[in-house]
């Protein structure tokens, strides 16, 4: 796939408009968790612009991350070279205008490193389990679970990514099911698109239920804590799984009806 595929494919809507009308779905949801949250927020200071060069830095690395996804055959590192590759190069920038290196160094101390060996670690973890072949047995579980039907089918791989990836990093178990959907439906005569976007959905909105089922929610949990904010597990859950069953099942609907 590449970055229009999200928009627009095989004559049909895409996966992002399943994650716009789940969002929109989270709306109401959202408002009723925080409906006691109405307190007048303070102003404060305005933060004033005096360099546009990371901005400038950042439109060109979301123009070079969506024109990677049209190069056929891409190393499956290239997002992440591109990432670091940009940053390096503004730090070493903003060192030769400024000649000053504190900057940079500032920059590096200020990572957080507690959030990165968080991460490091359940990457690790991730990687043993399905070197060992326990994130393979869990995909073939669920195909086994739910192969009398494709809508049943369908349904198990929904949801059973949604309990998966709320407790498992995504990126593995996506990369292990993808193959397995892919022997199913050819051994079924089916399009395999209905099962790889039940997969996407329930993997990718199903993380969004506990502070360690995304990357993006440790990081966030990580800035939080830095900040003197703690966020515990069950606090977090308590608006995760409400968010998450709505999206998801927004998402669900969506698939089924428009791909099925």
């Amino acid at each position: 796939m590449n970055f229009m595929d999200f928009f627009w494919m095989n004559h049909r809507p895409g996966i992002f408009f399943a994650v716009e009308l789940g969002a929109l779905a989270t709306v109401p949801v959202m408002m009723i968790l925080f409906r006691k949250e109405n307190s007048r927020i303070g102003s404060k200071e305005r933060i004033t612009v005096n360099d546009m060069l990371p901005t400038f830095f950042l439109l060109i690395m979301v123009a070079a991350l969506i024109t990677a996804s049209f190069i056929p055959d891409a190393p499956s590192l290239i997002n992440g070279i591109i990432c670091c590759s940009l940053a390096l190069l503004l730090m070493f920038i903003q060192t030769v205008r400024t000649g000053k290196p504190e900057r940079a160094i500032s920059a590096v101390r200020n990572l957080d490193f507690e959030t990165l060996g968080l991460l490091l670690g359940l990457f690790v973890v991730i990687g043993g389990l399905t070197e060992v072949g326990v994130i393979h047995d869990f995909a073939d579980f669920i195909v086994k679970t739910g192969s009398r039907s494709i809508f049943l089918l369908y349904s198990v791989i929904v949801w059973g990514s949604v309990l998966i990836s709320a407790f498992v990093d995504n990126i593995p178990y996506v990369a292990t099911m993808l193959p397995v959907l892919t022997l199913v439906t050819e051994s079924l005569g089916i399009e395999p698109y209905l099962l790889y976007f039940g997969l996407l959905s329930g993997a990718t909105l199903g993380g969004n239920m506990t502070p360690i089922g995304a990357s993006a929610n440790i990081a966030a949990v990580g800035l939080l804590k830095k900040e003197g904010y703690e966020v515990s597990f069950p606090t977090f859950m308590r608006i995760g799984v409400p968010y998450t069953l709505t999206a998801v099942l927004v998402g669900y609907l969506y698939f089924w009806f428009i791909w099925a």
